[in-house]
Order: structure tokens, then C-alpha cells, then sequence
């Protein structure tokens, strides 16, 4: 290895460990900022404690936001994976005029900024007469994890050999049979990881979620942030690194099922 070759590789090396430091930065001053036991966000702290989980424990405002955010991230998956698999299935399958255009107006809400389709929403669900906090809440919420499933089923799709379901059927299996026991074992890991994906994003979703909650029903991040302009104090930083935690628990968790489905695969 040359000179030259070895200073670059130093260089992508350092640009990579401060790229990753600095991401990291944040989620570390959290993290140390809950087991601080100043009442303010102190750092470094001056003395190590719980006190703020312990805190969060016997909150009365959190876990009623916290019960909401799940219940919708849950089913506005499960909303998600169904309507997402489908939709997939006919861009990839199907060919009819118009068939670009209907996958980049599936994935726009990724596209489009989170405000701009709150309000779009909102006026439209005011148009159609919709005023449920629970229903808008959950249609808000499925419409931002569709496109998560849409990418990623739609990328497993196309590599998938079609030609399978049809054996399946020629050795006796009805065509939804041949679907249950053929494909959807096949997508699995695309709809795992897209599962993945849509729930954590319905979790952590604000300018969404900000336009269709009223006072007696909140989620998660909403509830956050009246917190902090109410009382800021550490317990914030508690909750944080408990939703860290969780991503860091799901992405693991889901990172081992796709690697056991692929080992009994082969």
C-alpha cells in the first residue's frame, strides 16, 4: 500500500468515526442527562440517579400517551402492511397506463414535508366531514407508514419467482393456499422490516400527529413537548432513552428474525 493510498484510507477512516461521533453526539447527553440527579439538564451531571425513571414510573400524563402512541403505531401497521402488500402486488405485477405515477404518489409522503401534509390532510378530512380524533388520528398514520411497506414489498416482489405459486398450484394448492404457504413466507423479511419501519415511524411522527389530537387524546411525542414547554425538567431525557432503547431493541430483534428465516430457508 502506498503512502498516498494509506493517507486517504486515514482520511475516510477520521471522516467516518467524527460523521458517526457527531450523530451520536446527542443520543449520549440524553442518555447521560436522565441518570443526572439535577432538576435541570446539568452535564456532567453532578451526582448519578434514577430518580427521573423512577419519576416517569408514577407519571399520570405520560403513559396514557404512551398507550395512545401504540395503539395507533400498531394498527396503522397492521393498516400498512395490508394495503401496502396489495398495492405493491399490482404496481409490480400489473401493467396498466399510469403505473410510475401511481408508485411515486404512493411514496410522497415520504417526499413531501410533514406540515404540508398535515394540512392537506386535515382539510381534507374536514371536506369529507371526519372529525373522530381516533378514526383521523389512525388514517393520518396509515397514510404516512404506507409508503415503508410500498418500497420495501414492491423491491422484494421483483425479486420474487412467481413461477413457484404456479407449481404450487399444479401439486394441488388453491390459488389463495399457494399465496399463504408460497408467498407470504417468501416476503417475510420484507415484511418484517417494513413493519419495522412504519412502527417506529408512527411512534416518533409530531407534524402529523399534531393536527388530529385534541386534549383528552395525545400521543406520545405531542405529550413530550407540552412537558417541556410546562415543566422542563430531566424526565424528558428518561423517555428519550427509553424510545432509544426501543428502536435499538426492535432493529435487533427484527435484524435476528430475518437472519433465522434465512437460515431455514437454506
Amino acid at each position: 500500500m502506498t503512502a498516498t493510498e494509506r493517507l486517504s484510507l486515514a482520511l475516510v477512516w477520521t471522516l467516518a468515526v467524527a460523521s458517526a461521533a457527531f450523530l451520536m453526539a446527542p443520543l449520549a447527553v440524553t442518555v447521560a442527562v436522565s441518570f443526572g440527579s439535577s432538576a435541570v439538564f446539568t452535564l456532567p451531571p453532578p451526582a448519578w440517579s434514577t430518580r427521573w425513571y423512577e419519576r416517569l414510573w408514577v407519571s399520570r400524563d405520560l403513559w396514557p400517551a404512551l398507550w395512545t402512541s401504540l395503539r395507533v403505531a400498531g394498527l396503522a401497521t397492521a393498516l400498512a402492511l395490508v394495503l401496502g402488500t396489495l398495492c405493491a402486488i399490482a404496481v409490480v405485477r400489473g401493467r396498466f397506463p399510469g403505473r410510475e405515477a401511481l408508485v411515486t404518489f404512493l411514496i410522497s409522503p415520504l417526499m413531501l414535508p410533514g406540515l404540508v401534509v398535515g394540512i392537506a390532510m386535515l382539510q381534507g378530512f374536514r371536506a369529507m366531514g371526519l372529525r373522530d380524533v381516533g378514526v383521523s388520528l389512525l388514517v393520518a398514520h396509515g397514510v404516512i407508514t404506507l409508503p415503508y411497506v410500498v418500497r420495501n414489498v414492491a423491491a422484494a416482489l421483483s425479486l420474487f419467482d412467481f413461477t413457484l405459486i404456479d407449481a404450487a398450484r399444479t401439486l394441488g394448492l388453491s390459488y389463495p393456499a399457494a399465496i399463504l404457504r408460497v408467498l407470504v413466507p417468501g416476503l417475510a423479511p420484507a415484511f418484517l422490516t417494513s413493519g419495522l419501519f412504519a412502527f417506529l415511524a408512527s411512534m416518533d411522527n409530531y407534524p402529523i400527529s399534531i393536527f388530529f389530537t385534541d386534549a383528552w387524546t395525545k400521543t406520545l411525542p405531542i405529550q413530550m413537548l407540552q412537558l417541556v414547554e410546562e415543566r422542563p425538567d430531566p424526565t424528558i431525557a428518561a423517555v428519550s432513552t427509553l424510545l432509544i432503547l426501543l428502536a435499538v431493541v426492535v432493529l435487533i430483534l427484527g435484524d435476528r428474525l430475518v437472519g433465522l428465516r434465512r437460515l431455514a430457508q437454506v
